[in-house]
């Protein structure tokens, strides 16, 4: 794995740790020390693909990047990007995912609680400008499906919230649900 450097126009494909404290030593305005050492060391030994950025002052930063690149010019025509990165996702996590989109359109007619967290616009009184407020809401809905749910609590509230107001994903953590019942044969 080799590391790719860059502050301002200075930049660098190295192919070890020690290679990139040198040349970041060589750059007097970043000011080498042990715990930056040590930090950029950790990051080259550790299992995380994402560019690293080290702040030197207020918006001036220098950044790491870890590539499969041989030369910079390869580095620079992306041909080793990490494509397979996407795919190497666990099979689990895709899994996850698959598996709470169908327990939400799994149909099962009755009773949800359904509790949603959500960013509603309000007005401040004393300046009258807007801002975001997280708001609880939980709410008892006869639906069809978990989905069905959702779906029922976001229409009722933008009926009654600031069209501005920013609902969750019904797949995320913002949005919970339970089964209270089958809805007796004379609720239908």
């Amino acid at each position: 794995m080799n590391l790719y450097l860059r502050y301002f126009d200075h930049e660098t494909l190295v192919t070890s740790v020690d290679e990139a404290i040198a040349f970041l030593s060589s750059i007097d305005e970043i000011g080498m020390n042990p715990d930056l050492e040590q930090d950029i060391r950790e990051y080259a030994a550790s299992d995380v693909f994402l560019p690293k950025r080290y702040k030197i002052r207020p918006r001036v930063y220098f950044i790491v990047i870890k590539t499969e690149a041989a030369t910079m010019q390869d580095f620079k025509d992306k041909k080793a990007l990490r494509s397979h990165v996407a795919e190497a996702a666990p099979m689990k996590d895709r899994n996850n995912t698959h598996m709470v989109l169908t327990k939400l359109n799994e149909e099962r007619p009755g009773w949800y609680e359904g509790a949603i967290d959500f960013k509603r616009v309000l007005m401040v009184p004393g300046t009258g400008k807007f801002q975001y407020r997280d708001t609880h809401f939980v709410a008892q809905v006869k639906a069809i499906s978990p989905m069905d749910c959702y779906n029922r609590i976001v229409e009722h509230l933008r009926e009654r919230v600031d069209e501005r107001s920013q609902f969750p994903s019904a797949k995320g953590k913002n949005f919970n649900y339970r089964f209270l019942g089958a809805a007796k044969a004379s609720e239908k």
